[in-house]
C-alpha cells in the first residue's frame, strides 16, 4: 500500500469528523454504565457483610474482560440484532473489572487506624465511608476509571464490525481498499481522543481530589 499524504490529510480533515460523534458515544455511554454499575458494587464488596464475595465477583468480572468484545457481541445478537445496542453491552461488560477492581483496593488499601480514628470520633459507618474511606481511596478509584477509558477508546473501533460505526469504520475502510492514509487517519483520531479523555479525567479528578490529598 502507497503512502498519500494529501490523501491522509483529507482523511483526517474531511473523512474522521462525522465519526468521531459517534466514537465518543460508543466510549462515553459504556463507561458511564460501567461506572454505575462498578463504583457502587466495589463499595458494596468492601463492606463486611459482603467481603466474602470479593473474590468471586471480581473473578466473574475477570471472565467477562477476558471474552473478546465481538463475541459479547454476538451473544447478544439473537435478542438486539447488529448495530448500537449490543456493541454498547459489550463495552460496558469490557468496562466493569478496571473500575471495581480499583474501587475495592483503594477503600481496602484506607489505614485501619485512620477508620479507627474516625469512629472514635462519633462517625457512623456511612459517615467514615463518605468522609474518610471515598476521599482517601478516590485517586486508586479514578485511576481505573481512566484505565477502562482508555480500554474503551480503542475497544470500540470493534464495534464497526456489527454496524454501530465509529472511528472504526474509517479504519476498516482503509483495510479494506488497501488506503493506508485512512488507517493511518483513525488510528492518530483514536489515539488523540483516548489522550484527551485521559487528560479531562485527570483534570476531575484534581478538582475533587481533597486539597490535603494533592
Amino acid at each position: 500500500m502507497n503512502f498519500d499524504f494529501a490523501a491522509f490529510l483529507e482523511a483526517l480533515i474531511h473523512r474522521s469528523p462525522p465519526h468521531v460523534l459517534e466514537h465518543l458515544l460508543l466510549v462515553l455511554v459504556p463507561l458511564l454504565l460501567a461506572v454505575a454499575i462498578s463504583f457502587p458494587t466495589g463499595i458494596l464488596l468492601t463492606r463486611p457483610r459482603y467481603r466474602p464475595f470479593a473474590g468471586q465477583v471480581l473473578a466473574l468480572l475477570n471472565a467477562g474482560q477476558t471474552i473478546p468484545p465481538l463475541a459479547v457481541i454476538c451473544i447478544f445478537l439473537p435478542v438486539w440484532g447488529l448495530g448500537y445496542r449490543p456493541a454498547v453491552i459489550a463495552l460496558t461488560i469490557y468496562a466493569l473489572l478496571p473500575i471495581a477492581r480499583n474501587t475495592i483496593a483503594g477503600i481496602s488499601g484506607v489505614p485501619l487506624e485512620v477508620r479507627e480514628a474516625a469512629r472514635g470520633m462519633g462517625m457512623t459507618a456511612r459517615e467514615v465511608l463518605l468522609q474518610v474511606e471515598l476521599p482517601l481511596s478516590f485517586p486508586v478509584i479514578m485511576t481505573g476509571i481512566k484505565t477502562s477509558a482508555v480500554l474503551t477508546v480503542g475497544t470500540a473501533t470493534l464495534a464497526t464490525l456489527v454496524g454501530a460505526r465509529g472511528m472504526g469504520a474509517v479504519i476498516f475502510a482503509g483495510i479494506n481498499f488497501r488506503r493506508v492514509e485512512l488507517i493511518l487517519a483513525g488510528t492518530l483520531v483514536i489515539g488523540v481522543m483516548a489522550l484527551l479523555l485521559d487528560r479531562i479525567l485527570t483534570l476531575i479528578e484534581y478538582a475533587l481530589t481533597p486539597r490535603f490529598l494533592r
